[in-house]
């Protein structure tokens, strides 16, 4: 059902346009100059070849392009192929012991603040805003856990597999 309201696609748009909009001045009437996007960094959790997990960086690499003309130009990135959205809530204080994901996904905190610690003992914490790109599928896992008061809210966008 809620798969149907939102597409990766409009969800990727939907991102671009607002980190353009948010680097790009006053889109209200004033002059701004149009510039291509720098590269976006998103955190990664990733399995190692002996099933340890890490955090990494990956990029989000922009092209700028006339997107929906007669509007001006606007920085896009390739589209990602994904299946779904889902939307994921825990209280605070959830919990949740060594596990890998189900699948390869975004996912993007909505509000509340979860914390991750990988395997090899580094921990960071993410709130509003923050995208992760999750690939953690087989190994170890990750520990989450909710901190703070607030019950967390977070957008999970699986990959397409690609044998299906």
């Amino acid at each position: 059902m809620i798969k149907n309201l939102i597409s990766m696609k409009d969800l990727f748009i939907i991102v671009t346009v607002t980190l353009a909009f948010a680097s790009a001045g006053d889109a209200f009437g004033q002059d701004t100059k149009i510039q291509k996007a720098e590269t976006f960094e998103i955190t990664r959790i990733y399995t190692d070849n002996n099933g340890e997990s890490h955090f990494g960086q990956t990029k989000v690499d922009f092209k700028l392009v006339d997107y929906a003309p007669p509007a001006p130009p606007i920085s896009v990135s390739k589209v990602q192929e994904t299946e779904s959205v889902q939307f994921i809530s825990s209280p605070p204080g959830w919990y949740g012991d060594w596990h890998p994901v189900p699948r390869r996904q975004f996912m993007f905190c909505l509000s509340g603040e979860l914390e991750v610690k990988v395997s090899d003992g580094e921990t960071r914490r993410f709130g509003p805003g923050c995208p992760i790109l999750v690939e953690d599928t087989s190994g170890i896992g990750h520990i989450s856990r909710v901190v703070g008061s607030e019950r967390c809210f977070m957008a999970a966008i699986p990959f397409r597999m690609l044998d299906e």
